[in-house]
Formats: C-alpha cells, sequence, structure tokens
C-alpha cells in the first residue's frame, strides 16, 4: 500500500549541519547519462496512487546498462544538472534493539525512526514509519536541524514519543532511543512509462555502526514502484536478466551484517547470496559475513 505522510514544521532551530562527506567512489552509474531528464513534479505525481507494489532487487553493478537499455520510454530524475543525490541517514533505537525485532520478526506494531540528510544541500528530516490498523505505512516526518545525527533533543524525543503512542506502539521509551547504525548512498530515480510508476537506484550502499563498517561496491539495490496487478516493464527487464525480487532492508539489513550476536533472521538469505559477493569490508568486522 502506498505510505501516508505527514509533515510539521519545527520551531527554531540551530543551522543545518554541513554536508557530510559520503562514499568518494561515485556510483557506475553512466547508463543513466543518456536517459532524457524529468522534473521533480512529474516524479511526484506518481505516488498519488492509492495503492502500488513494491518490488526490491540486489543488482551487480555491470547489469545496470542492459537493464536500462532494456526499457523504452525511461526517464530519470535531474534537478540542478544533478542525476544522482547523497542520502545519509542515522536509525535510532532501543538498546535492545525492538524496532530492528519487529521487521526481523514481522510483528503488527512495527516502527522506525532515523534522521534523513540529504547532503547535497544539507537538508535534514526526523522520520517516524509505523504501521496502521489497516497494515499501511504511516511516515510522519519534522525538518531537524542538529548539530549531531547521533542524538534526538528533547524535542524531538517529544516528538517522536507522541508519534509512536498514537500509533499504538507501546513500551517504547522515546528518551531511550540510542542512534544503532548510519547508512550513506547515492539515489537515482527513474520514471517508467505508459504510467508504469518509478523505480529508485541506490548505489555506494555503506553501512556503519559501533561494531564495523561495510560497503556494497559492487551492487545496486533497485526498488520498483508500480500499479497493482501486472509487473512494470523495469520488473519484466529485471527477471529478463535473471533478477528476482529480494527480501532487503537497509536498516535491517545493515544491522545483521554488523552485529554477529542477532539471531537468524529474515535477511539471512539476501545477505548470504545476493549481498556477500558485492561486500567490501572498510573495517575490521566482528564476525565473517
Amino acid at each position: 500500500m502506498r505510505s501516508r505522510r505527514h509533515e510539521r514544521p519545527c520551531p527554531s532551530r540551530s543551522a543545518p549541519p554541513a554536508p557530510r562527506r559520503t562514499p568518494s567512489r561515485p556510483a557506475d552509474m553512466d547508463a543513466f547519462a543518456e536517459l532524457p531528464s524529468v522534473d521533480l513534479e512529474s516524479v511526484n505525481s506518481t505516488s498519488q496512487l492509492l495503492t502500488r507494489t513494491d518490488r526490491k532487487y540486489v543488482v551487480p553493478l555491470p547489469d545496470l546498462g542492459a537493464l536500462v537499455s532494456g526499457v523504452r520510454g525511461l526517464r530519470v530524475l535531474e534537478i540542478d544538472d544533478r542525476r544522482a543525490f547523497r542520502y545519509e541517514s542515522t536509525y535510532f533505537d532501543t538498546t535492545d534493539l525492538t524496532s530492528w525485532a519487529g521487521s526481523a520478526h514481522p510483528r503488527r506494531r512495527r516502527w522506525k525512526v532515523r534522521t534523513r540528510l540529504y547532503a547535497d544541500t544539507g537538508e535534514q528530516w526526523l522520520e517516524v514509519k509505523t504501521r496502521s490498523g489497516r497494515g499501511e505505512t504511516v511516515k510522519e516526518r519534522m525538518p531537524c536541524h542538529s548539530s549531531s545525527s547521533e542524538e534526538l533533543s528533547a524535542e524531538a524525543t517529544a516528538w517522536v514519543g507522541e508519534r509512536l503512542v498514537g500509533a499504538g506502539v507501546r513500551g517504547v521509551d522515546a528518551g531511550g532511543l540510542v542512534a544503532t547504525l548510519r547508512t550513506a548512498y547515492r539515489r537515482s530515480t527513474l520514471l517508467l512509462p505508459d504510467g508504469g510508476g518509478r523505480a529508485t537506484v541506490d548505489g555506494d550502499l555503506h553501512w556503519s555502526s559501533a561494531s564495523g563498517s561495510v560497503g556494497l561496491d559492487g551492487a545496486l539495490v533497485v526498488e520498483t514502484k508500480s500499479p497493482p496487478g501486472s509487473p512494470g516493464p523495469l520488473d519484466r527487464r529485471l527477471w529478463a536478466l535473471g533478477h528476482r525480487p529480494v527480501r532487503i532492508s537497509k536498516y535491517g539489513t545493515g544491522l545483521a551484517l554488523l552485529t554477529p550476536e542477532l539471531p537468524r533472521n529474515r535477511w539471512h538469505r539476501v545477505v548470504t547470496r545476493d549481498l556477500a559477493p558485492a561486500l567490501s569490508i572498510r573495517q575490521e568486522l566482528p564476525h565473517d559475513v
């Protein structure tokens, strides 16, 4: 189901932080260079679908050219002459990883709290994602300009607590949330032809935590968003190239990679089969991937 979003302004904050360094090697996305561009308004119009089907894929970098060239009518989002945009996120959880567990072993009232920095502009948001009683994903967010991405201010903590209680999440003390994982990546957005939805392509994905650091340098994470029913043209092209949808979550999968004591979980297969061949260990990990 399509996410419902709610935004509210945040009272005065300090100046936004300067964009932080992301992985220096640019994503190998030359395949997008020859595509016609599309503006943000046109891309956003596809989010007005009442329902949609989302599918995620892990695609080796060498397959990107064949993927893009095999779908007619693709356009790529371009803003200020950029076609790839840097994202950085910090995820917050309880000390016993209640949020992670709710996704690893699906629960009705699962939730996620993160800050997201659009590193090219310095714009930063605090986001809370929960599940409604009808099973919809609800995302609420507020501008969050803080000097530290590792801590939530008193105001932010109160706002998060209100969102969780309002969503029926019980037993979670927002004041006890701590930063557990950081991600950085570059994203390009494709608009599919003939109302076929859109897709995001994430490259240079990098996870880091107190346990270590790892990068997905040899593959891309592709997520398609299509009208319900038949798969979109990008899905069909991916299938023709031998790729099938996988279960992957940046937070869930990243924490599973970096935290050896976590029990076997729903991301074990994608980690061992799809991600492991493309991983680049950037700091020593406490276990073998």
